[in-house]
């Protein structure tokens, strides 16, 4: 399920005082790859993988095995239990995070320079030889049960259940990462087992790195990490094929306010126009409290706390995603200002006044992003799976700056649909939106 959470894209760019690094592309004597930013200022790296294809890789009838099998990585690899591991990896001083979600699978590590040897080899065993206990499996399998019968409850989660159905449909997209009480609790060792098989391949990896370690060291460690993954995993998934009809969706749920979900189709992060569409989701409905709908809805009327958009470039299908929450009388007005300022933009009436303060706010906002080895590592793969040179973060604000007035009214022309605009509430608005 596509979540009401808009996808950070690796647009992003060095601080001033890491201006002087250089990003290299490192190849490992076996030919393994990975994006390597050195910072030798503190004995610490910190290391990201993404093994594309994610929870949208889960076999029919086998919704949320990719999730689960994820969730249980760390649980025990080699000859160490789930208790033994969690102790090894302590010792070390090292972090593991094993995340998945509808394009991939994240594996980050962070560890100290005097103990990467140790800890390198603590995570190999994890991504070799994971050992899935049968008591680990259904000590997580209680959590991601428990965490589904939440969503259920949750206005939230519904409003992204019933959203992503209904554009999506049959693709994996259209359902649950998590999968279902019913599919979870069906889920044999074996299953995932298979999930594991079909996730974690050397075919589908993108690497990056920060941190204390240099090129010809990172090239050694990744033999070691990664060398024994099998070659190829299960087919990746196809294209989406979402549909942005338009319209009303209302779910009732008791209680004082309702949830807000609204959709339709985005920009491909590769697209020429993706910098000029940010500045125009910027300028709509992004970070600033000025952003056109925090104004019209919050400000003006007081219809909601908060209001946002963000563009969703995923892997088999883009959108422009937005969510308020508004109590049930402010409901059908909200809906009504959403819908009338989504049709003043699709004409393209931006001025050089929003414009001036959507690049000062872009530009000035960047260096934020770059707060860590981790944080950097994980760009460096979003660099990658994005289709960006190595030298993007030195260009990157002079692309923004170059972007013009009759630039970004074009693009939002191109964009904004309001025909397209789908709208998903859950609770009881008084009266109905149409």
């Amino acid at each position: 399920m596509i979540r009401a959470v808009f996808i950070t894209l690796a647009l992003l760019v060095t601080s001033p005082l890491r201006a002087e690094v250089e990003i290299v592309e490192v190849t490992s004597p076996k030919g393994i790859k990975a994006w390597l930013l050195e910072d030798h200022t503190i004995p610490f790296t910190a290391l990201n993988i993404r093994f594309q294809g994610g929870t949208s890789l889960d076999r029919p009838a086998k919704r949320g095995s990719i999730n689960l099998m994820t969730a249980l990585i760390e649980e025990g690899a080699g000859d160490l239990d789930a208790q033994g591991f969690a102790k090894s990896r302590d010792d070390l001083a090292a972090s593991f995070t094993f995340a998945s979600d509808a394009d991939g699978i994240s594996v980050s590590a962070r560890f100290l320079t005097e103990n990467r040897d140790a800890a390198l080899g603590l995570l190999a065993q994890t991504l070799i030889k994971p050992r899935f206990d049968q008591d680990a499996i259904d000590r997580v399998r209680g959590q991601v049960l428990a965490g589904i019968e939440a969503d259920a409850k949750d206005p939230s989660a519904m409003a992204a259940t019933l959203s992503s159905a209904a554009i999506y449909g049959s693709h994996p997209y259209g359902s649950d990462d998590a999968g279902t009480v019913g599919s979870v609790a069906a889920l044999t060792k074996q299953d995932i087992l298979t999930a594991f098989a079909d996730a974690i391949a050397a075919d589908r990896m993108v690497i990056g790195a920060a941190g204390d370690i240099t090129a010809a060291e990172l090239g050694a460690a990744l033999e070691g990490l990664l060398g024994e993954l099998p070659a190829a995993g299960a087919p990746l998934p196809p294209k989406a094929s979402p549909n942005f009809l338009g319209g009303i969706t209302v779910q009732d749920f008791p209680g004082p306010q309702s949830t807000v979900l609204f959709s339709q189709s985005g920009i491909n992060v590769k697209d020429p126009d993706f910098m000029a569409a940010s500045l125009v989701n910027e300028i709509f409905g992004g970070d600033r409290f000025t952003a056109r709908l925090m104004t019209e809805l919050r400000d003006k009327r007081g219809l909601t706390y908060g209001v946002g958009t963000g563009l969703a470039s995923m892997a088999y299908a883009e959108s422009m995603d937005g969510s308020f929450q508004a109590s049930n009388e402010k409901v059908a007005e909200a809906v009504d200002m959403l819908r009338a300022e989504w049709a003043k933009l699709s004409v393209g009436d931006i001025t050089q006044a929003e414009l001036d303060a959507a690049k000062t706010y872009m530009i000035g906002s960047y260096p934020l992003r770059w707060d860590g080895n981790g944080s950097i590592a994980s760009i460096l793969v979003g660099m990658q799976i994005n289709g960006f040179a190595m030298d993007y973060p030195k260009i990157r604000n002079d692309l923004v700056r170059a972007l013009t007035l009759d630039d970004v009214n074009s693009v939002a022309q191109r964009l904004l649909q309001p025909d397209q605009l789908q709208i998903t509430v859950v609770g009881q608005p008084n009266p109905p939106p149409k």
